[in-house]
Formats: C-alpha cells, sequence, structure tokens
C-alpha cells in the first residue's frame, strides 16, 4: 500500500502516497502495559514519514477491548506532530479480547463519512496482537479484505499460525509478522516496504517513461483494469487504456520529460469492489549528451574548449584531458552552467585528447571527446 526508522530527522518524508491506515489495537487486559507502550512506539515508526493530510495519508485506531472504541477518526488529525501526540496520549482500555467484534465495527467506520474515512483511497489494517481472542474473526476479516482492505497482522506472542494466516491478506509471507515486542522496530522497514509495495507505484522512471506496478487484485476471469493518465497541468488530456486482469504492471512511453502525471488505475471486478489506486509521478529531466566539443584560442600553452547545449538538467561539466600519445591525463570540474572553460599548462605543439562529460542531477553521465593541438612555441 502506501506508506515507515531512529528519531527525527532521520526519515525522508514519503509524500504522494493516498490512504486510510486503520490500527487494531489490542487494548485489553492481556497486554501488559509494558507491551501496550512498546506497541504505540511501533505504531508512530511505521507512519511517521508519511504526509498526512486531506490529499495524503489519514490514520485512526480502533480499541480490541470489551466493546470497541474508536480513539481518534481520520481526519482529525492532518499533521506529523498532530498524529505523533495522538498517538502517544493512547490510553490502554483492559477489559476482553472481543476482536471479532472490533473488525465488524472497523469496518464500518472503514468506510463511514462520519468517522473521516475517503470512499475512493486504498485501506490498509494494521493488526497487532498478541495471538489471543475471545470471539471469532475469520468471518468479520473476511468481509473486511472482501471490500478492498488490505490487511497486516503482526503477532508478538503465540497466535495460531493456520488462522492469522487466513485472516492476513496474501501471500502471508508479505502481511504476516510473529515478533517478541522487544524486536519490533527489526520488522518495521519490512512491513513499511510491504505496504508501499501493496500499492500502485511507479519503478524504472526516465525522462520519456516509467513502469507502473500494482498487486494481484483480479485475474483474466474476474474481471479487467482501467488505466487513465495525464500531465497535472493538462488534466483534459487525459488518455485511457484498458488491461486484462492478469496485468501487475505496465509501461507508459512517450511521456514529456520533467513533467508530473496524475495516474489512476480502476479495478473493474465482476465479483467484489476494489476502489481505484492514484499515484503522481514526475518524469526525469532530458538527458543530452553534449552536442558538439569545439577547441578555440589555441596557443602554445592553453586552448579554449567550448561544448553545448547546457541542459538545467546537468549539475556539473568534468573536462578530463591529455596528451597522445600517453596514459597520463588532469581534470577540471565546472559548473552546470558554463559551456566553457581554458585549458592552461599545456606542452606546446602537442596534441591532446580532451573529453567532456556532462554529470546530471540524477547521477547519470554523458561524454562526447575531441581531439586539440597546441601551437609551436616560439
Amino acid at each position: 500500500f502506501l506508506f515507515p526508522t531512529a528519531f527525527f530527522g532521520a526519515q525522508p518524508s514519503i509524500s504522494n502516497s493516498e490512504g486510510d491506515i486503520l490500527f487494531l489495537l489490542d487494548s485489553s487486559g492481556s497486554v501488559s502495559y509494558y507491551e501496550f507502550s512498546k506497541v504505540k512506539e511501533f505504531m508512530w515508526d511505521l507512519v511517521r514519514p508519511f504526509a498526512f493530510g486531506p490529499n495524503d495519508v489519514q490514520t485512526s485506531i480502533i480499541h480490541i477491548s470489551t466493546t470497541p472504541t474508536m480513539e481518534f477518526p481520520f481526519d482529525r488529525y492532518q499533521s506529523r506532530g498532530a498524529v505523533q501526540q495522538a498517538i502517544r496520549d493512547t490510553q490502554q482500555l483492559m477489559g476482553d479480547t472481543n476482536t471479532g467484534q472490533a473488525l465488524s465495527y472497523a469496518k464500518e467506520k472503514f468506510f463511514s463519512n462520519e468517522a473521516g474515512a475517503r470512499p475512493d483511497v486504498p485501506k490498509v489494517l494494521v493488526w497487532v496482537t498478541d495471538g489471543f481472542s475471545t470471539d471469532d474473526i475469520s468471518e468479520p476479516m473476511q468481509l473486511l479484505k472482501d471490500m478492498g482492505v488490505t490487511v497486516f497482522i503482526v503477532s508478538t506472542g503465540r497466535g495460531n499460525y493456520l488462522e492469522l494466516s487466513a485472516a492476513a491478506s496474501q501471500p502471508p509471507e508479505k502481511h504476516l509478522h510473529f515478533v517478541d515486542v522487544d524486536d519490533l522496530p527489526i520488522i518495521t522497514k519490512e512491513l513499511r516496504d510491504a505496504m508501499l509495495a501493496n500499492r500502485l507505484h511507479a519503478v524504472d522512471i526516465t525522462s520519456s517513461s516509467f513502469r507502473l506496478m500494482w498487486p494481484k487484485l483480479l485475474s483474466q476471469e474476474t474481471g479487467y483494469y482501467t488505466l487513465e493518465y495525464a500531465p497535472t497541468n493538462n488534466l483534459a488530456g487525459k488518455r485511457t487504456t484498458q488491461l486484462s486482469g492478469a496485468h501487475t504492471s505496465f509501461t507508459l512511453s512517450n511521456l514529456a520529460p520533467e513533467t508530473t502525471y496524475e495516474v489512476a488505475l480502476v479495478p473493474e471486478s465482476n465479483v467484489h469492489y476494489f476502489p481505484p489506486q492514484t499515484t503522481r509521478v514526475t518524469t526525469l529531466a532530458e538527458e543530452i549528451t553534449p552536442a558538439q566539443v569545439l577547441i578555440s584560442e589555441s596557443s602554445p600553452h592553453s586552448f579554449q574548449v567550448s561544448w553545448a547545449p547546457t541542459p538545467d538538467s546537468v549539475a556539473a561539466y568534468q573536462i578530463l584531458y591529455g596528451p597522445l600519445p600517453g596514459d597520463s591525463a588532469q581534470l577540471l570540474e565546472v559548473d552546470g552552467k558554463q559551456n566553457s572553460t581554458v585549458v592552461e599548462n599545456l606542452a606546446p605543439n602537442t596534441t591532446y585528447l580532451v573529453t567532456v562529460t556532462a554529470i546530471y542531477r540524477s547521477g547519470k553521465e554523458k561524454s562526447l571527446s575531441a581531439k586539440a593541438c597546441t601551437q609551436e612555441g616560439e
């Protein structure tokens, strides 16, 4: 799906992710105060890097107790600091472990305007449990999954593997974790990565293309996907394509460089409802090899090297030069906005090989070479 390691400032912010994350928190008397506090730390660590707001991530907590209780609705806290404080202030309710009731309550709130849930965003349930429940969970959990909710389960106790693997989304190796409460930080990144992978996202981004990937929601027999995309500055230019239900990836090509695209994937299922998934992808700047390298103003001990063009995507140019024949060379580096430099302290009447390399902000490099001759000495 969409969504979180040490403490403040160490994590880059994750934006362009949209979804409702619901934590099902075991607040019953079977959980010690210490375990409850460690689970709260884990919850905050998981979501901390995300941008929060009506167009980003929203989160909520439902307590498992004698009676299920919502700690706060999805849309109450719209900033990182407010979400952190709300999780920190969450108090244990004690009572019985009526997980099935809490799951039924979660299904109601996940799709409720009153609870601040949004109708067409991906929905994720994270259930942290000590492995004990006093009522049946299989039916309400299946109803949640049938409505398109992705279920991640973290068991800190001796939970029944068969029961929990059936309750989690498939495959269980990506959605079910058994870990001691003191070792919860060990799985944070793995769980976060699985959340991010469990939604529409882009890989292999270039200046003119990117590959979209998404979880397997349909099959050839159960439906098809409608894929829509358009530049954010020209939404009227939306393009649409249909893909069979067997697809889990698709490459968009012939795109404009340095352009942000709005992408929507609509699963058209004849079995279950799946909410559309959206993402926002920006193509890279066009990477142009220096079209030409020119040598001018040659003297016995110097010459000028010029090149073109100089796109904004170039961070710097490196000029490598050395005499021919020979295996020695020297390096000059100039700012990406320059298109010429003077090479000095050269030997007279000597042929040099000059290579200009454009160092792009993306980390890629492109090079072009030319030969240059110094004048005879006086």
